[in-house]
């Protein structure tokens, strides 16, 4: 198990290999769709972002409302590949770590190579228990998107697995072929 902490350095993703189990800690930023979008138009009209993503991670969540007493309620990760779109430029600009489930797109993984970037999967039937590794969580920008709203949330080893590395190595592909009969 590999503990990591963010922000996160190109030398810790240079590091980081596909299977690799990890425990983050630190702030990790949440965005699903239309966040990103809102991002992305910031970035094409030369506007500054509400977060600043250099070493940052991006967990692409939509948390249920928090219960009395817990910072967050429950937390699984959502379908990446919705995200495929616009991560490469949030990459480009520092981006070094997206939390999710399933694999990622062509793009995505050329960006991840080029800049140094990884990806990371959990899993998602255990959105009340990922939750527990949450202390604490704060809407930091589109309050109006409800569930979709960015939030920087502080994780203490919050579980992962490296699913996609900044060398082009995926879990995906490498499981399969484990099973896969001559």
């Amino acid at each position: 198990m590999i503990t990591l902490t963010t922000p996160l350095s190109n030398k810790v993703i240079r590091e980081l290999k596909a299977g690799d189990e990890v425990l983050i800690n630190g702030v990790v930023y949440t965005a699903r769709d239309a966040a990103h979008k809102r991002l992305v138009e910031l970035m094409e009209q030369g506007k500054p972002l509400p977060i600043d993503v250099k070493g940052q991670i991006i967990y692409y969540v939509g948390p249920t409302p928090e219960r009395p007493g817990k910072p967050i309620g429950s937390a699984g990760p959502t379908t990446s590949y919705r995200m495929d779109s616009y991560a490469p430029k949030l990459i480009k600009i520092g981006l070094k770590g997206m939390i999710g489930k399933g694999e990622r797109g062509e793009k995505v993984v050329e960006a991840m190579k080029k800049y140094g970037a990884v990806y990371f999967a959990t899993t998602g039937g255990a959105a009340a228990l990922i939750a527990r590794k949450i202390v604490s969580s704060k809407i930091v920008a589109y309050e109006e998107l409800g569930a979709e709203a960015i939030r920087e949330l502080v994780v203490k080893d919050f579980p992962a697995v490296v699913a996609q590395d900044s060398y082009g190595n995926n879990i995906y592909l490498t499981g399969k072929a484990q099973y896969k009969i001559a």
